[in-house]
């Protein structure tokens, strides 16, 4: 079951990032973009490496206050989350 819940959370954060890329592209071309919620959705629910990942390596998002702080606060709750869960 561990292992299951830890390729599950790769995938997630594989996607974070690539989707972060994705938006990054799209917002260079000018064209439609991927909202904030959905960025934001996607690290609460497992792909918060990746969404970090994604802000530093394709320069996105990083002055957006709610990313910034958001990002690494939501990281955080989920570590402290499997912190009480394996307790």
């Amino acid at each position: 079951m561990t292992q299951t819940i830890i390729y599950i959370l790769i995938v997630i954060n594989i996607i974070t990032f690539l989707i972060y890329g994705i938006d990054k592209w799209k917002a260079k071309q000018g064209s439609w973009r991927i909202s904030e919620a959905t960025l934001l959705i996607l690290a609460v629910i497992g792909g918060s490496i990746g969404a970090l990942l994604g802000m530093q390596v394709w320069h996105h998002k990083t002055m957006h206050k709610k990313f910034k702080y958001g990002l690494p606060l939501i990281l955080l709750a989920q570590i402290a989350i499997i912190y009480f869960i394996n307790k």
